[in-house]
């Protein structure tokens, strides 16, 4: 038999046509095996920090022995803190806080062009807050890791925007899917919270596959077994209003936990003492409530699975709801590296365990024990902190592996996310990007007209009318002038109404009052206005409300000084540029 030349091999290979699909699915297996890997390496590193410097120094500082020797526990997160110092100081704007809504934004906004050097920014700085004791998750670095990875894949194969945000996703999907062995979990995760539900099938397609594979991979080297182990609660019919009400109490405490973990990072923001120090703060004030509560000190693992098998008091499961809280946005609000799963799900298991006391205690026979509530818990409130509830079902599934209790978690996941989005529009993820002026919930028209600023589009050469000019003078203006819909301003040239065809067409029929009419009798006093700094989607509504054509764009700090004209037909225009330039 004779084989072919390397010359031949690769004329044949040449001639091999690659459908586009079968083209995305490949990339998208690459995707899934990379985030894999680079599962296993994040949770190697965050492993090794945690046992040097959280075991390493409680054994050095004798802290296990307790007594005068737990004031020193502070020592350990701050350690961590201090290593992110020269981390932040090489890669600025990428190692603090709680970076997610900044990768939302690159992704649904900036074009998804993600640096390589993101997966090992994202390992490093979330191992050192994490591993040293930080109240924080892995679920936000290792969605950034995987989603750095596809677009790495993304841009070696010179595919479209479209496409590498396709594969965003699908990295995102994989590292959600291997952290937490749950592969439908992270196919939910990647379409409801990276895309915000805009997908098509060819990229549901890739998510999965890239999802599968991570997980394979993942399971490979770690095993199968479910992350929490849960007792096999049985769940009566008649509890089921019980967790309706849950979901509703889990609602508000969301709100509260969103509230509450911008407002500390708002406080962070204004503090006048050097950035680099601020986390150094935040960690030196999480390690003082962690000599009184630890279980607040890292992701808290041990103390859900506690929690869940019904082996935590009330008070102390009460307490830990809002310590964990505070604990929580101290670590991401002073600059901390990481995510929210984890200490969501700490305080869903503790809300949980809570609620359900309360209920087991006033009706012992027909309701299930603390436990089963906890269980619930622990994915109704993260579906109601992400406004995700397809997320937190499955996620909690296949992190229990227990079946029977999953019409109430269907119930308190659903219910607690309508009552977290009724209280506030935004989830966690979405308040910054909210500030910015970006609404991603609001489809792909909506998301591209709020990157555009309207001086960016206004036309600054313009026809102004004055209030005195005559309705003769104003029509002989209109026929060389492109439109009919003009600003009428006085003697000081300052806005004082708005003149249209609508207006005059009175007047129009009686050639004797053309010449004796003045604009400023005809004029429409209720200007619509809007300013250069407010973007297209703005203007977009403010065209709807009186279904009008043009807007005069008037200075931010003088609302009646006219600096341009905006026409509806030259947003359209914009529009189609910048979604074209995405593609590209």
């Amino acid at each position: 038999m004779k084989f072919p030349t390397k010359d031949q091999f690769l004329e044949k290979l040449s001639r091999v046509k690659i459908g586009e699909h079968t083209f995305i699915i490949i990339m998208a297996i690459a995707v899934g095996v990379l985030s894999g890997f680079a599962n296993m390496l994040f949770r190697s590193t965050m492993h090794f920090v945690h046992n040097v410097i959280f075991l390493g120094g409680s054994d050095l500082l004798n802290i296990h022995e307790g007594g005068f020797y737990r004031i020193l526990l502070p020592l350990l997160p701050v350690t961590g803190a201090l290593l992110l110092i020269p981390l932040s100081l090489a890669f600025k704007g990428e190692v603090n806080g709680y970076g997610f809504p900044q990768f939302l934004e690159r992704v649904n906004i900036r074009g998804g062009l993600l640096k390589i050097r993101t997966v090992f920014v994202k390992i490093l700085s979330a191992a050192f807050t994490i591993g040293s004791g930080g109240s924080a998750g892995v679920e936000g670095p290792i969605a950034q890791i995987g989603g750095a990875v596809g677009s790495a894949v993304g841009q070696v194969s010179k595919v479209s925007g479209n496409r590498i945000k396709l594969l965003i996703a699908a990295g995102s999907a994989g590292g959600v899917a291997a952290t937490f062995n749950a592969p439908i979990a992270g196919v939910m995760f990647a379409t409801e919270i990276v895309l915000l539900g805009n997908y098509e099938l060819t990229s549901f397609a890739a998510i999965i596959i890239s999802s599968g594979i991570a997980t394979v991979v993942s399971r490979m080297y770690y095993g199968e077994n479910p992350v929490f182990t849960v007792p096999a609660y049985e769940v009566s019919g008649y509890e089921i209003p019980l967790y309706i009400i849950f979901g509703v109490f889990i609602g508000v405490i969301a709100v509260l936990y969103i509230r509450f973990f911008y407002y500390v990072k708002d406080r962070f923001d204004i503090l006048r003492i050097h950035p680099q120090l601020k986390p150094v703060l935040g960690a030196f004030l999480v390690g003082t409530i962690g000599i009184f509560f630890p279980h607040v000190m890292g992701d808290g693992y041990q103390y859900i699975e506690k929690t869940l098998e019904g082996n935590m008091l009330f008070g102390i499961m009460a307490a830990l709801i809002f310590i964990k809280i505070i604990a929580t946005s101290l670590t991401l609000g002073s600059g901390g590296a990481g995510g929210v799963f984890a200490p969501a799900l700490f305080i869903g298991a503790m809300a949980g365990g809570t609620f359900g006391w309360v209920v087991h205690s006033l009706f012992p026979q027909y309701t299930a024990t603390p436990g089963a509530y906890a269980t619930a818990g622990v994915g109704a409130f993260l579906a109601a902190a992400t406004h995700a509830p397809m997320t937190g079902i499955f996620l909690l599934f296949e992190m229990t592996a227990n079946y029977k209790i999953i019409i109430p978690i269907m119930f308190a996941c659903i219910v607690g996310s309508l009552t977290a989005k009724r209280l506030f529009h935004d989830s966690i993820d979405t308040v910054e990007l909210t500030r910015k002026g970006f609404n991603l919930h609001d489809g792909r028209e909506a998301t591209v007209l709020s990157t555009l600023q309207v001086g960016g589009v206004m036309k600054k050469e313009f026809v102004t009318i004055h209030e005195d000019t005559d309705i003769h003078e104003l029509l002989e203006k209109a026929i060389v002038s492109d439109g009919f819909y003009f600003p009428v301003v006085d003697d000081e040239g300052l806005l004082t109404g708005i003149v249209s065809l609508q207006d005059i067409k009175g007047v129009l029929l009686e050639e004797d009052l053309k010449e004796l009419v003045k604009v400023k009798y005809v004029t429409s006093k209720h200007v619509i206005t809007i300013t250069p700094n407010d973007n297209l989607n703005t203007a977009i509504e403010k065209f709807s409300i009186k279904d009008i054509g043009e807007l005069p764009v008037v200075d931010v700090f003088n609302n009646r000084n006219v600096v341009g004209m905006l026409k509806r037909s030259d947003v359209i225009t914009a529009y189609n540029k910048e979604l074209l330039r995405r593609r590209l």
